[in-house]
């Protein structure tokens, strides 16, 4: 096992008691991994142009500027600008949820959303932090500076999830605070009706921004490993219903599976980065996994 292996693992990880502390664990070992990663900054996307300097490629020159102005400018991009991002986090009570381990999605998020955090600050980008359930919750404005990471972990780990949750509201409301084209980054369990958030995420899609979902579920709402007679709990409005699990673990899978699908298939036609995750992965996986896809862009 390397050492930054070491530093992802979830069972490594909860041995830490801090959420913090936790968080800034995850962030060690992610960037020991990042020599190998294939991260290139946020956006590499087509943004304006510039006037040439010496030192720039001159495959960047815009040959058809040239035509019209007799002069070399370069193809400028987001690589080269600030793009503010949001870390936004679900803090309803079913993100409080872990079968037998100690690692909750609430956790789970904060780990991945500091690791984001640092990468953002470390390319001097704004970044900043929104929480919610029902309404939202908490906030810390955008910044770049290097203390960010901090105040945006201390403030992560005096909150607990709890209370129901309205996903799409809330990212309505989180839409009508940006001022400019944002990376808005959501982490949510998503345990409410589709329709809405596929909504709400067209909202933020068509205010010009770009949408990453880390859709984080427990390890046991994707395996279903339970056996005999078990009742189960809805977190949020604590309804309770007993099953026979072995009986009933086909049609759960069945419909787990099309939850997921549906997001899958809903994001990729609104131009939403759709990033399926559950505690048991190494936390690596969902960064990892959302940096080919930028890069890919």
């Amino acid at each position: 096992m390397t050492a930054a292996e070491k530093y992802l693992k979830p069972e490594v990880a909860r041995q830490i008691s801090r959420l913090d502390l936790r968080a800034q664990f995850i962030v060690k070992g992610f960037l020991q991994g990042l020599h190998a990663s294939p991260y290139q900054g946020f956006s590499v996307e087509f943004s304006e142009h510039r006037k040439y300097a010496p030192g720039d490629d001159p495959h960047d020159i815009d040959w058809l500027v040239y035509a019209k102005t007799d002069k070399y400018y370069v193809r400028k991009y987001e690589a080269e600008t600030n793009i503010t991002g949001y870390l936004t986090i679900d803090l309803s009570r079913s993100m409080g949820y872990t079968y037998e381990k100690e690692t909750t999605k609430f956790d789970y998020a904060v780990c991945l959303a500091a690791a984001l955090c640092y990468l953002m600050v470390h390319q001097q980008d704004p970044v900043g932090l929104v929480t919610f359930d029902e309404k939202i919750r908490a906030s810390v404005p955008p910044r770049s500076k290097r203390t960010q990471l901090g105040t945006v972990l201390s403030l992560l780990a005096n909150l607990k999830p709890t209370g129901k949750t309205d996903v799409a509201k809330c990212l309505v409301q989180t839409a009508a605070m940006l001022r400019h084209r944002s990376l808005v980054m959501i982490f949510s369990d998503l345990l409410c009706d589709v329709e809405p958030v596929v909504k709400s995420l067209q909202r933020l899609r068509h205010g010009g921004h770009d949408v990453i979902l880390f859709h984080i579920l427990d390890e046991a709402e994707v395996e279903f490993p339970f056996h005999g007679i078990c009742e189960f709990e809805e977190p949020e409005s604590n309804d309770r219903l007993t099953v026979d699990a072995d009986s009933y673990r086909r049609d759960y899978l069945n419909e787990i599976k099309k939850f997921r699908d549906t997001y899958r298939q809903e994001c990729a036609q609104n131009g939403v980065d759709y990033v399926p995750l559950h505690t048991g992965m190494q936390f690596d996986k969902a960064l990892t996994e959302y940096l080919v896809r930028r890069r890919g862009r």
